[in-house]
C-alpha cells in the first residue's frame, strides 16, 4: 500500500470540533493538524494542496443571505442545492474533496452506476451544473456530515460550515 494513501476515519461530534477548531488556515488538512497537535514531523510529510475558495466562500454566503435554502422543499433538496453551490463556487476544490467515503458506502462518483453498483438503494441523483453523483437516501444527520466534511476538505472556515450545514 502507497505511503501516502489517505484513510478515513471516524469522530465522534466532540473530537472533530476539537480538530476543526486547531485549523490554523484555509485549507489546512486533518492530516496536518494532528501532525501538529501530535508534534510529528511535517517536513517529512509533502502539504496536501487544496485550491482555497474564491473569496472565502462568497457564494455560499450569499445562498445563504438569499435565503435560497427556504425555497427548497425538502432536506434532500437543501442538499442537492448547497452541493450544486459548492462545486460552482470551487470546482477544482469540490473534485479534491469528493472522495470523502463512509464505513461503508461512497457518497459521491462521476456516474449513476458507480454509485449504484456501490449499493442498490443509494437512491443517486445528478448534482445540478456538476459531472458528480451523490447518494441522497441518507438521514439528514448523515446529509449534514457530508456537507461538513466537503466544506473543511475545501478549506473553509468552521463557522460557515456550521452555519451551512445546519440549514438542511
Amino acid at each position: 500500500m502507497p505511503e501516502n494513501m489517505m484513510k478515513t476515519i471516524e469522530v465522534d461530534e466532540e473530537l472533530y470540533r476539537y480538530i476543526a477548531s486547531n485549523t490554523r488556515h484555509i485549507g489546512e488538512s486533518a492530516s496536518d493538524i494532528l501532525r501538529r497537535l501530535l508534534k510529528l514531523d511535517t517536513q517529512a510529510q509533502a502539504a496536501r494542496a487544496i485550491t482555497p475558495p474564491p473569496a472565502a466562500g462568497q457564494g455560499i454566503s450569499q445562498m445563504l443571505a438569499a435565503n435560497e435554502l427556504a425555497e427548497q422543499e425538502s432536506a434532500i433538496d437543501r442538499f442537492m442545492h448547497i452541493l450544486s453551490v459548492l462545486y460552482r463556487e470551487n470546482p477544482a476544490g469540490f473534485a479534491q474533496a469528493s472522495d470523502i467515503k463512509g464505513r461503508k458506502r461512497i457518497y459521491f462518483a462521476d456516474s449513476e452506476a458507480a454509485l449504484l453498483a456501490a449499493g442498490n438503494t443509494t437512491k443517486p441523483k445528478a448534482i445540478e451544473g456538476s459531472p458528480y453523483w451523490v447518494i441522497t437516501n441518507t438521514n439528514t444527520g448523515r446529509k449534514r456530515n457530508i456537507i461538513a466534511q466537503l466544506m473543511a476538505a475545501m478549506g473553509y472556515p468552521h463557522g460557515l460550515i456550521e452555519r451551512v450545514s445546519q440549514s438542511i
